[in-house]
């Protein structure tokens, strides 16, 4: 982190908006990566209301480079855009918003983060059975994120909301070429889904306080052939995992999503390759303490 002695006109900030916003791990995150790097960039945490008046600001101010943007922004901060790429416009939803000259670019790194979890835990998605719980806006940001890839067999999408669900299957099908999937979630479905899934995604709040004793997935469903990921990370191990674990399968902890969402917008701010160690470190260490 630049030492509040040297900040100058010529350093850079970034902040995160949301509301509430007092339990943010990300400036911890990003400041250890700009003192490991050396970069004369400061990131700050700032409670927001009124999200119009905060992008504003950013037009305003040159040394503004970067935002991440959180609940409950994801959404509004889309109308105050110069540029979203295509897939995050499907998505419906940005969490990050790059200041280019006087240009706003938004984008979600969500769903990147998701696959860079996977890709980095040497899962293949080739031709694969993807099973999702849940459609919210998690959900949304790895769905469209892994339909736009098109390397799937099927994304199979369950949920018990059933207007949130049949939105995101029918836009996955109306901008995708993916094989789309989706029905009601009842013991029926979920088993039969689990029967022919490779790969299961979980993305609803089931596993986090104050339900961390809860599993959407009965273990006796679960086959060691099968790779889990739970995007809840707090707990480290949800009892989804654990279940997937003890049983022989291979899982991925949703920390590994929300530390490579950072390393992907520590990357848009900065234009500098990330100190991921660093960084998981730091995550680690304030989900542990």
């Amino acid at each position: 982190m630049t030492d509040i002695r040297t900040i100058s006109p010529a350093t850079q900030f970034c902040m995160v908006i949301g509301d509430p916003i007092s339990h943010s791990l990300s400036p911890a995150i990003h400041n250890a990566g700009y003192a490991e790097l050396g970069l004369d960039f400061v990131y700050v945490a700032c409670r927001v209301r009124q999200v119009q008046g905060a992008l504003d600001g950013m037009r305003a101010l040159d040394n503004f480079r970067g935002m991440s943007i959180t609940i409950p922004h994801k959404v509004s901060a889309m109308a105050f855009m110069d540029e979203i790429a295509e897939v995050d416009r499907a998505i419906g939803a940005i969490n990050t918003v790059i200041h280019d000259q006087d240009r706003l670019v938004g984008m979600n790194t969500d769903g990147p983060g998701a696959l860079k979890a996977l890709v980095d835990a040497d899962v293949d998605l080739t031709d694969k059975k993807v099973l999702m719980l849940g459609s919210g806006g998690a959900a949304r940001a790895i769905a469209f994120t892994l339909a736009w890839d098109n390397r799937l067999a099927q994304l199979q999408l369950l949920d018990i909301d059933k207007p949130m669900l049949e939105s995101l299957a029918s836009d996955l099908k109306a901008r995708t070429r993916a094989s789309i999937l989706s029905e009601m979630m009842t013991p029926a479905t979920l088993s039969a889904a689990m029967q022919v899934a490779d790969v299961i995604i979980h993305s609803t709040p089931v596993g986090m306080h104050p339900k961390e004793h809860a599993s959407l997935v009965p273990a006796e469903l679960l086959r060691p052939e099968q790779v889990v990921f739970d995007v809840v990370y707090t707990p480290l191990e949800t009892k989804l995992l654990a279940d997937a674990r003890a049983k022989g399968l291979q899982t991925i902890s949703g920390v590994e999503m929300f530390i490579h969402q950072a390393v992907l917008q520590f990357e848009h701010f900065t234009g500098r390759s990330a100190p991921v160690a660093v960084m998981r470190r730091v995550v680690m260490e304030h989900l542990k303490s």
